[in-house]
């Protein structure tokens, strides 16, 4: 992996942190969708809502030496498009120059902590339309997730409206990840991944704010990827699929990722956790798997 050096990092961060936004003024660019016309993203924005664990590791994504080396070989593989990340992973990407000519995807709303009570209140706490547009990045994503037994969900509804709003007001792209989602018996959150319940928030997700010229949806492959062809019928918003964890069958989800890729509204793929800790610890081969099903 790319060797990080912590001490360096911090002592730019401690003595110069205009570098942060230096960094980014002169980065870059490129047009969110290449010559490829598929978007391959590695995403990262975990931590910062409490979400550390891989499978049975608990504190898996918690050594941020470790993520940034597994990031910085992730986007340095062929076929690697871009990022989605909170500030301060991104700031420390931009610091070690590993954003050059890449998507850069600031992760918006990331107050709805893992496991807690307030899990559904999805604030806006990461990054603002206006810091997206300020440090010259490329989208922004926000996570949606209504529960039918809260009204606390119609606060969330309102929020991520006005945002996707404010986003395109700037013209920049904004990934709606949806969900529909319950409480079990012990209160723990759960997202309904069958066809009915993904279709059902991707219809939702799609009426938001006031246009959706900018907005894409960011949607779970379903319990049966046999039925996704029905479920991505619902909107013709432009896709990408959540990659999400797998389970231990890391075969079984190439294939689904792979047939949910041939669909017409499916323009890529969004991957974190698999990707950067797949079980067999190499990283470059699950995202040149990965890659390759584009």
């Amino acid at each position: 992996m790319t060797p990080v050096s912590v001490a360096d990092l911090v002592s730019i961060r401690s003595r110069h942190p205009e570098a942060v936004a230096e960094a980014a003024a002169r980065r870059t660019r490129r047009p969110l969708l290449g010559d490829r016309g598929r978007l391959m993203i590695v995403a990262a924005d975990h931590p910062a809502r409490g979400s550390l664990a891989v499978g049975a590791r608990t504190h898996a994504m918690a050594n941020r030496l470790d993520l940034l080396e597994r990031l910085c070989l992730a986007l340095s593989r062929p076929g690697v498009d871009g990022v989605l990340a909170t500030a301060d992973i991104l700031d420390d990407l931009l610091l070690l120059g590993a954003l050059e000519g890449k998507v850069v995807m600031g992760s918006m709303n990331r107050g709805g902590l893992a496991g807690a009570s307030f899990e559904l209140d999805d604030r806006f706490t990461g990054h603002r339309p206006e810091d997206l547009s300020r440090l010259n990045f490329d989208a922004g994503k926000l996570l949606l997730r209504i529960d039918y037994d809260d009204p606390g969900s119609l606060a969330t509804l309102h929020s991520a409206a006005r945002a996707i709003d404010a986003m395109a007001a700037r013209r920049l792209p904004v990934f709606v990840e949806p969900f529909i989602c319950r409480r079990d018996a012990d209160g723990a959150l759960r997202n309904d991944l069958t066809p009915d319940a993904v279709t059902l928030s991707i219809a939702i997700a799609s009426g938001l704010a006031g246009t959706s010229a900018y907005t894409w949806l960011k949607v779970p492959v379903t319990a049966d990827p046999d039925d996704m062809a029905r479920v991505m019928e619902t909107s013709t918003l432009p896709a990408v699929l959540l990659g999400g964890e797998t389970g231990g069958d890391q075969d079984g989800t190439y294939e689904k990722w792979r047939k949910a890729l041939q669909l017409p509204t499916v323009q890529g793929l969004v991957a974190g956790r698999s990707l950067l800790y797949p079980g067999d610890g190499d990283v470059a081969t699950a995202v040149d798997t990965a890659v390759g099903l584009l």
